[in-house]
């Protein structure tokens, strides 16, 4: 017998493996020298984004993150902070009336970001952090959990059963790849299958899933040729959501640049995947 299908209800969007394909995109950091310049970026890379998404006609959920606490180095940018960085996701989310998820690293970040954010996400380093899953879950916001790099796609049923255990059972799970020797990440399309038995909405994150970590040795690499290629496949299996990582001019980006797709890049890539969708969905 096939599992019911959960729909997640973000601001106005329901998230479904069997609705129309939902966008969580943005640049990996709120990244300027100064709150200022972190406040321009975000509000400039929202509006972009925002613009190409509703040309295309697939709804978005912005991301960025205002701490990254999984650096490769201790010298690795990390971004504004909790207070400054929830600053800057209220004014993006006022100004454009869109949805924003943005991460956790803490359980005690989980209740000041469940006050700004539409959607919480926990890192996959820390999918197996009872605490932080539990904490993120009895906000009642939906979150978005990323399975680790080092677990099955099997394994991610009981890190689901920790967040619903809560109460809260607007839970979506994302594939991310997995770890394949050293410094690099494979992606086993079958795991997208696997999760969606579980019943929740399945996320494919397209940018994370070709990274190389410590690639660079201080820091993590990426081939991003590969983004497009595995989000059409991802989306061709079936996916609620698609997460990118995009930027104006990734080669600059102070994290995760070589992995993240350029805006000029990003309304092709978006128009091949709403066809596929179209197509999938409507069958």
């Amino acid at each position: 017998m096939e599992t019911a299908q959960r729909r997640v209800a973000v601001d106005s969007l329901l998230i479904g493996n069997h609705h129309p394909l939902t966008l969580l995109a943005g640049p990996c950091v709120l990244e300027g020298e100064n709150f200022h310049t972190q406040r321009e970026f975000a509000l400039t890379t929202a509006r972009t984004i925002h613009t190409i998404a509703t040309r295309v006609g697939v709804p978005l959920i912005y991301k960025a993150s205002f701490d990254k606490a999984n650096r490769t180095s201790l010298s690795g940018f990390r971004g504004p902070g909790l207070e400054e960085g929830l600053k800057i996701l209220e004014e993006v989310k006022k100004e454009l009336a869109i949805p924003v998820v943005t991460d956790i690293h803490t359980p005690a970040q989980a209740e000041a970001v469940a006050q700004v954010a539409d959607m919480l996400q926990t890192p996959a380093f820390l999918c197996r952090q009872t605490d932080l899953i539990q904490s993120a879950a009895k906000t009642g916001r939906p979150v978005n959990i990323k399975k680790g790099q080092f677990l099955a796609p099997t394994d991610m049923a009981r890190v689901v059963e920790k967040a619903v255990a809560t109460g809260n059972e607007n839970i979506l799970v994302c594939e991310r790849g997995y770890a394949f020797g050293y410094g690099d990440l494979v992606v086993d399309m079958r795991s997208l299958v696997i999760l969606a038995a579980n019943g929740f909405p399945v996320v494919f994150d397209a940018t994370h899933s070709v990274q190389r970590p410590g690639g660079l040795g201080s820091a993590s690499g990426g081939e991003r040729r590969f983004v497009a290629p595995l989000a059409r496949a991802a989306v061709a299996v079936g996916v609620a959501a698609i997460f990118i990582e995009t930027h104006p001019d990734p080669d600059q980006a102070p994290c995760d640049g070589p992995n993240m797709v350029p805006f000029t890049e990003l309304e092709s890539l978006l128009r091949q995947l709403k066809h596929l969708d179209e197509v999938l969905k409507n069958a």
